[in-house]
């Protein structure tokens, strides 16, 4: 079913086989609506968003029930800045201050969905102390 679909439905026909008379049933409304997002989850790669300083970190973003068409933004921290539109978010080359809280938010036009925010730590280089 489409959204499109909605709208007042009825039935006719020809019924009997010796005198077939031509009937029609009640108007019947069909309403079809969207099916609220909920379960919207994150996952990184690599695990647990713990990725080496330089390289690459891929978060997916996936919803558990809702229907689309869906709309998928990214965000970092409380800014709310915009990073990223799409299912997925890439990372290609990560620096110091890629870390922090990234989640996703989804929306199917009536209903909006957010992620727990999951912690990107970027482990930087070690270097032995001298002296």
């Amino acid at each position: 079913l489409q959204l499109h679909h909605s709208g007042r439905y009825r039935c006719r026909g020809w019924v009997g086989a010796v005198m077939p008379q031509w009937m029609e049933s009640e108007l019947v409304t069909v309403t079809v609506r969207r099916i609220p997002l909920s379960g919207v989850s994150l996952s990184a790669q690599p695990p647990r968003g713990q990725v080496a300083l330089g390289d690459r970190l891929v978060l997916s973003c996936a919803v558990a029930a809702g229907t689309g068409p869906l709309s998928f933004t990214w965000h970092r921290g409380r800014s709310g800045a915009l990073l990223g539109t799409g299912p997925s978010l890439e990372l290609r080359h990560v620096g110091d201050n890629d870390s922090g809280h990234y989640h996703c938010r989804v929306s199917n036009g009536n209903s909006v969905a957010e992620s727990v925010p999951l912690n990107v730590t970027v482990l930087g280089e070690c270097h032995p102390r001298t002296g």
